[in-house]
């Protein structure tokens, strides 16, 4: 009997309409274009603006994309994991919800949350799943409405993120593609330097929490900065090693949208050539949870069957990873 391993079969993705571009963003605090793209490789981002609507909107539409272009019948679903850090609330997993909205009726759901590592982790656990023998489609979802918890005054963070999602169909596969290896790492030594200070069981939510603005995401961007360039670069050169693949043998770097400096430093770690770097930032600036499958999303077109993908990211905590991955289909 073939061993099985576990195989994207179908992705999607959803971002919002409103644009907010770095020129509106002159207009709000202390910044300018130059700067934010010199630094960071962000033009715009996106924006759910609709008060009323979470993260699980932004899920379900990128669930909704995928099975529309994926011709998938969302009954067979048998599980749906959103890597997500907003939640749309506490202890009601949104997982849940999206199951149910999207017709996913057969499925059991949870929301996994590793900060930007969060789709990383979840293609992990979905591969074990699949292993097992015991499943047969699973859907990780990625997504975040980081909006709702920057604080637009702060020119540090206001630049950085966006809001979307994405979504990838993980299936058994006998022909030895799909997932082939995975170096996860995490270090409690992150767990000041990118944070919300107030909201759970530590900090409860107070009148002087609010008043404090400690709802909101707090960043030291240049201590982040350090440990991320090392720790994307790292595991994405021991995962090569590993498998003993070459620079010529990897065909896509699908590396976590936070930066461009830290996408360019782990390719050059690598030796990968910058036209098989996988690059949205500029368009969506980071989506958190997001930012790996609207790749795939946006991408999927690029992709050819037995093409090695080396999936990258690094987020609060801290948590980082890679996994090294053999797509398995021609583009549609």
């Amino acid at each position: 009997m073939s061993k099985i391993t576990a195989a994207i079969t179908a992705v999607g993705g959803y971002v919002p309409d409103f644009v907010l571009s770095n020129k509106v963003l002159e207009t709000m605090v202390d910044t300018n274009d130059e700067w934010i793209t010199s630094r960071t490789g962000i033009k715009e981002r996106r924006i759910l603006k609709d008060a009323t609507k979470g993260t699980s909107y932004l899920a379900i539409k990128a669930a909704q994309n995928l099975i529309e272009r994926g011709n998938v019948n969302p009954a067979e679903i048998d599980m749906v994991l959103l890597a997500t850090t907003t939640p749309d609330m506490p202890v009601a997993a949104t997982a849940v919800y999206v199951a149910t909205q999207i017709g996913a009726v057969n499925a059991f759901a949870y929301d996994l949350q590793a900060a930007c590592s969060s789709f990383l982790y979840g293609m992990s656990t979905a591969a074990a799943h699949i292993q097992t023998g015991r499943y047969k489609k699973i859907l990780v979802i990625g997504g975040d409405k980081m909006s709702s918890i920057i604080d637009y005054t702060d020119r540090a963070t206001c630049i950085i993120f966006g809001d979307g999602a994405g979504a990838a169909l993980f299936e058994p596969n006998e022909e030895g593609l799909g997932l082939q290896d995975e170096f996860l790492r995490s270090d409690g030594i992150g767990r000041e330097y990118l944070k919300i200070d107030a909201g759970g069981s530590l900090l409860p939510a107070s009148k002087e929490t609010v008043e404090n603005r400690q709802h909101y995401v707090f960043q030291d961007g240049k201590t982040v900065f350090k440990y991320a360039v090392t720790g994307m670069a790292d595991v994405s050169e021991k995962i090569m090693e590993r498998n003993n693949l070459s620079e010529s043998d990897v065909d896509w770097l699908i590396a976590h949208q936070a930066n461009k400096r830290i996408i360019d430093a782990t390719a050059n770690r690598m030796g990968v050539a910058e036209n098989k770097v996988l690059i949205n930032i500029e368009n969506y600036g980071n989506t958190t949870s997001g930012t790996l499958p609207l790749l795939l999303s946006d991408f999927e077109h690029k992709f050819k069957k037995g093409d090695n993908l080396i999936f990258a990211a690094f987020g609060g905590g801290f948590t980082w990873g890679a996994i090294y991955l053999k797509w398995a289909y021609d583009a549609k």
